[in-house]
């Protein structure tokens, strides 16, 4: 295992650079008040600047930020382990009182190092005294930069879930969007093979461009089976396939017209949305009394909704919109792939028209 491993592994960059400036920032809150005290209090009295800031500040600094590190690494290690509240608390507080123990000991070293006392001269009970007169304050130091170590950790594992769980949400919508679009497919296929069946018979021409138009629509929706949602222009040119079928079927006895903003034609729909709702409109649409259908596919938005509106001039309905999603494959396969895609943000309702003869499909979606 190389050094830059192992610096990776159990070595913070970010969160040591955290606690080197939460240290830093109480460094210069105590240079200032020593500035202070010694301009307004104590100005009278010798006092070395060089030497605090080498001796207090300096040395101080390097020993907090690299005892630290190693409590960071240790942390890491714990939160793994997932340890025990009190054997944590306990640990910590055992390294609350030796940090001040290490700064003094270091501290004293370096002194008898530089020759500013010798051996001879070293107090014991003077470092002890010194020790104890800021166990208070290292205490408190020390549980505020371990509490910065464990909300470090804590927000990253926090990021580290979400990031999962919105790749485990997505992982599960690609597959319910691809279970749906294979069960509506065949679906779709058996309905419109049923249809090149009977033009068989009637018109072997026909039948042959039927087929034709076929192999072009799947060949489209195939292409896009990945895809849970597509620009709508695209949505339009693949239903042109399919209504090149119908209009052999239904020759001038069916008429669809279409009114879309221009501005929502780079929009995303979900994909394969028009065809089924066309066929549900032509099925229940056609009756003895309604020979001739006309059906108008409207897209525009309304207080910031996008709209999908399909209408049809042909046999009203006689069941509810609930007991149509119970019966249809179809439509029961689109509230499942809105559902699964927007939640509760959606509308879909098929219903007869007020004041008017036919039915209209209606489908709401945010913009």
């Amino acid at each position: 295992m190389t050094i830059t491993t192992i610096r990776k592994k159990y070595i913070d960059i970010k969160l040591v650079l955290l606690l080197a400036g939460f240290y830093l920032l109480f460094d210069i809150v105590l240079i200032a008040k020593v500035a202070y005290m010694q301009a307004v209090v104590l100005h009278d009295q010798y006092f070395s600047w060089g030497s605090f800031l080498i001796h207090n500040i300096l040395l101080d600094y390097i020993i907090v930020v690299s005892y630290m590190t190693i409590i960071a690494i240790s942390t890491k290690r714990f939160l793994n382990k997932n340890y025990s509240w009190v054997r944590i608390i306990t640990f910590h507080t055992i390294l609350s009182i030796l940090i001040g123990m290490v700064i003094r000991l270091v501290l004293d070293f370096y002194t008898i190092l530089t020759g500013q006392q010798t051996l001879a001269e070293y107090d014991f009970r003077e470092s002890v005294y010194a020790f104890m007169f800021v166990i208070d304050l290292n205490f408190l130091i020390y549980f505020a930069m371990v509490f910065i170590v464990y909300t470090y950790y804590y927000l990253k594992q926090v990021k580290q879930a979400e990031k999962r769980h919105i790749k485990l949400e997505s992982q599960i919508v690609n597959a319910r969007m691809r279970m749906l679009s294979s069960q509506l497919q065949p679906h779709f296929l058996f309905n419109t093979l049923n249809s090149i069946s009977v033009l068989t018979d009637v018109d072997a021409g026909k039948a042959k461009d039927t087929i034709a138009d076929l192999s072009d629509f799947l060949r489209e929706i195939l292409y896009k089976s990945d895809s849970n949602v597509i620009i709508l222009d695209e949505e339009l040119r693949i239903l042109e396939y399919y209504l090149n079928i119908l209009h052999v079927r239904f020759s001038d006895h069916l008429n669809i017209t279409k009114e879309i903003e221009e501005s929502f034609r780079y929009k995303k729909v979900p994909a394969l949305l028009l065809q089924p709702l066309i066929e549900n409109s032509i099925k229940h649409g056609y009756s003895y009394d309604h020979t001739d259908l006309h059906i108008n596919i409207a897209v525009f938005s309304e207080q910031k909704k996008f709209i999908l509106k399909i209408t049809n001039n042909g046999a009203s309905i006689t069941e509810t919109h609930a007991q149509l999603m119970e019966k249809g494959v179809g439509l029961r396969n689109i509230d499942d792939r809105l559902k699964n895609l927007y939640g509760k943000d959606y509308h879909f309702e098929i219903r007869n028209r007020e004041n008017q003869r036919g039915v209209e499909t209606i489908i709401e979606i945010p913009l």
